[in-house]
């Protein structure tokens, strides 16, 4: 669990107490934060996942829903761009998605637009992150949306990062995009369900097949 789900959680939990002696032990009311504890508890959630092996393989940086998966210009020439939406239901742990050594972390202030409102991958709150695979450079981002208030991105620039590993969080409802290289092959379509670090969403180029 993620050390967040232990501060809102045992901080509600305290508060139902304080709330038994405050009204005379009455019980609804100091029963009342108690689902949100729970909530809280279950919303950090940072399940272990079996990160797959494999030359080339690019991994879902978050569980979530794929929204859009397109070839796209850019000023590094054609990339592929695969979308996930994270409901609130989702977990919120997101990871990385290759193998590598940072090479940039850049945060943009912004709006907290719908994270379904295509805008929203320009307009909104983000951290752009940069991997160089030794071969090809991955992108990914963290985008907020209009629940999530706070984008925690734990890499800097020099990091050396594995497949799947773990590499912070967006809180609430959010996107990720990641950016490939034009000559990968995407293993997801639109409408799939996908979860961080074991997913394989795509393979670069000359990677297994």
């Amino acid at each position: 669990m993620v050390k967040d789900g232990y501060f809102y959680g045992l901080g509600l939990s305290f508060a139902a107490a304080i709330l038994w002696v405050l009204t005379s032990h009455i019980l609804w009311l100091s029963l009342l934060p108690l689902p949100f504890a729970v909530f809280f508890l279950w919303f950090f959630r940072d399940p272990k996942r079996e990160v797959p092996n494999g030359p080339g393989i690019v991994v879902s940086p978050a569980d979530g829903k794929v929204t859009a998966a397109e070839l796209i210009e850019t000023a590094n020439g054609s990339q592929l761009r695969l979308s996930i939406f994270l409901n609130v239901f989702d977990v919120h742990v997101n990871r990385s998605p290759v193998a590598g050594t940072v090479t940039a972390v850049e945060y943009h202030k912004g709006k907290f637009m719908n994270a379904m409102n295509p805008d929203s991958v320009l307009a909104n709150e983000q951290t752009l992150m940069t991997v160089d695979t030794g071969e090809y450079v991955v992108a990914f981002k963290q985008i907020a949306g209009l629940l999530a208030r706070r984008i925690v991105c734990n890499l800097k620039v020099g990091d050396k990062v594995q497949r799947g590993q773990r590499m912070g969080m967006i809180k609430f409802g959010s996107r990720t995009d990641v950016l490939l290289p034009g000559g990968a092959t995407l293993k997801v379509r639109v409408g799939d369900r996908v979860k961080g670090g074991s997913t394989i969403i795509g393979v670069l180029p000359g990677g297994v097949s």
